[in-house]
């Protein structure tokens, strides 16, 4: 039995939860987002990279998904458009 707090796998999602993440998820998808990570960001309503500014950034790394690597990757799409994390 899954806990709660575990990542959903592609194959335990419905189709029309995928449908609503692609809704949603289209700026992460340009961007060449993984599935896992657009899902969590879409999860916290960070839905485009200007929404990023309104979380912090040690709170960004909670989220299941978002290892340095695509934190960075984040990091750099936010220094190309001058924004900046919550304080």
């Amino acid at each position: 039995m899954k806990s709660a707090n575990q990542p959903k796998q592609e194959s335990d999602i419905s189709q029309a939860e995928l449908d609503r993440y692609e809704k949603l998820d289209q700026e992460w998808r340009e961007y060449g987002i993984a599935a896992p990570t657009r899902r969590a960001l879409v999860d916290a309503k960070l839905y485009k990279v200007s929404d990023l500014r309104k979380i912090k950034q040690s709170d960004l790394e909670q989220l299941p998904g978002l290892g340095k690597s695509v934190i960075a990757r984040l990091k750099v799409l936010m220094n190309a458009k001058k924004i900046k994390f919550r304080p």
